[in-house]
């Protein structure tokens, strides 16, 4: 059974916080504004109205910003200063940014589409995250080894990698180069970020509060443009020590192999296809709720989001009520109103990805709510839930990166990790048990970077994120996350006279 047609959705293109003329965004290099001749334009994906428009950058634009990188790295521009001066310029930032809340929440939540109530608690998350990777900056420490012989001294010293390559997505523009950054100045390294065509205003804003800050120009550099040639030059450039990237597994793998022809460095977070495991002893009600916000938080658009309820057979049928009767609740309408909860996807090419998915999605399962295109002009897509979904189905293998919930049952704990496991990404998991041992069967079990117990979407700045499989490599945040971004030295110093390699000496 499926609901009635939704009433379609109209944003206000007279909201007072659009702007009357768009945001020029220009490249960041060397300290200094660089305007290009291209530029892309950037339309609301709700409203259908120009919000900015930013350089189309190409691979000179790129080479000049891997130079100032390089150069203030490898004169110690940055790298030379104490961890003292980098934490302040890292705790002055989060204070900026809080400054400039409103400001860079309204960026996201246009360029976006997201709520903009969740675009303000994104900027106030990464402040907080620029506050925490200040206090990381003085953590960083080497080891000594003083048990090597009477006459020789280890030393083990950590140092900054060098040059890094950042390319972010547009799903949380500025949350996402807050959890690489920061981490990567308090290290002591460079950088040269591309964010995504779709949502650079925050990032080059993000610059702005920074050159405020204090940094010394050419040690953070921005090129905004696509990812051909943008995206692509930053990887190959010999200069590029190591690329952090935030995208598609697809993108991600070709980033990686990319990186591999002169073995740079690399990190990756890519995606998830995330189970939520519910047994009949939960809380169901604050299952039900956590499963409701899992499936549509950023419509959907999220990394971690839950888009696999597998629930238990006995249960099945009243818990998906129960989920189908909160989604229906849930508002989807102009990012820009405060009440909104769900807004629109991110462009075009998107919007109808998602609803091929849900069309391939009926010829297999049971379409239970939503699956409808409902904006006038926006790109709105209601809350959808396929029942009777087999793991072998297309919907419950693939990310859809949309506001679909496909609803699994299980038999016992062992049918359910098979399943929870049976993908080929390893993000996220989550399970609903009041039984502790269960729960930590399936914390032991899940094959996946980050468990939520009796929760969900909780992330706090000092746990790693990251995934198994081919949810990516490397971790960000946490205490290990700035150990990211460094390379170990080994110093051997030999103390007394040294024996010849060709004769003892006397």
């Amino acid at each position: 059974m499926t609901t009635a047609t939704a009433t379609k959705i109209t944003a206000n293109k007279n909201h007072p916080k659009l702007p009357v003329t768009p945001r020029r965004n220009a490249h960041f290099i060397d300290g200094a504004w660089v305007e290009g001749d291209k530029l892309i334009e950037r339309k609301s994906p709700a409203h259908n109205v120009l919000v900015s428009l930013s350089p189309e950058g190409d691979v000179s634009n790129v080479d000049a910003a891997v130079a100032a990188a390089r150069r203030t790295f490898d004169d110690g521009t940055w790298p030379g200063t104490s961890a003292s001066e980098r934490a302040q310029l890292l705790a002055k930032t989060a204070s900026l940014i809080r400054e400039n809340l409103e400001e860079l929440a309204l960026y996201d939540c246009l360029e976006s589409g997201k709520p903009i109530g969740q675009a303000r608690a994104e900027m106030g998350g990464a402040a907080d995250t620029w506050d925490y990777a200040a206090g990381l900056a003085r953590t960083l420490s080497g080891d000594s080894y003083n048990q090597l012989g009477s006459d020789t001294l280890g030393f083990v010293m950590r140092e900054p990698v060098g040059v890094i390559g950042m390319i972010t997505p547009w799903n949380f523009p500025l949350v996402i180069i807050s959890q690489k950054l920061p981490y990567a100045l308090a290290a002591g390294c460079t950088a040269v970020i591309k964010p995504s065509e779709f949502t650079s205003s925050s990032t080059v804003r993000l610059c702005e509060l920074l050159a405020e800050a204090g940094l010394p120009a050419g040690v953070v550099n921005c090129v905004t443009g696509y990812g051909d040639p943008v995206g692509k030059r930053i990887v190959n450039h010999p200069d590029v020590d190591m690329v952090s990237f935030t995208g598609s597994t697809a993108v991600g793998k070709k980033t990686a192999e990319a990186c591999s022809a002169n073995l740079k460095k690399v990190t990756a977070e890519l995606g998830g296809k995330n189970p939520v495991v519910v047994f009949p002893d939960a809380d169901l009600e604050a299952a039900a709720d956590a499963v409701v916000l899992g499936a549509l938080f950023n419509a959907g658009q999220c990394c971690v989001g839950g888009s696999r309820l597998i629930i238990h057979e006995s249960i099945a049928k009243d818990f998906t009520e129960k989920v189908i009767e909160l989604m229906q609740r849930v508002k989807v309408g102009d990012p820009l109103d405060d009440d909104t909860q769900v807004g629109a996807i991110i462009n075009d090419k998107q919007h109808e990805k998602i609803l091929e998915f849900i069309e391939n999605g009926k010829q297999s399962a049971t379409l239970r709510l939503g699956g409808e295109s409902v904006g006038e002009e926006g790109l709105f897509i209601t809350p959808t839930v396929f029942d009777d979904v087999t793991e072998n189905m297309d919907i419950a293998q693939h990310e859809i990166f949309g506001p679909v919930l496909s609803v699994l049952t299980f038999k016992d704990k062992a049918e359910a990790l098979r399943i929870a496991n049976g993908v080929d990404y390893g993000l996220s998991s989550s399970v609903w048990t009041t039984n502790i041992d269960t729960g930590m069967e399936f914390a032991r079990g899940f094959k996946a970077g980050t468990v939520w117990m009796n929760t969900y979407l909780e992330c706090p700045v000092e746990v790693p994120f990251g995934g198994f499989k081919e949810s990516g490599i490397g971790r960000e945040n946490g205490r290990f996350s700035i150990e990211e971004y460094t390379e170990l030295k080994t110093v051997l110093l030999h103390t007394g006279p040294r024996t010849s390699w060709f004769a003892p000496r006397s």
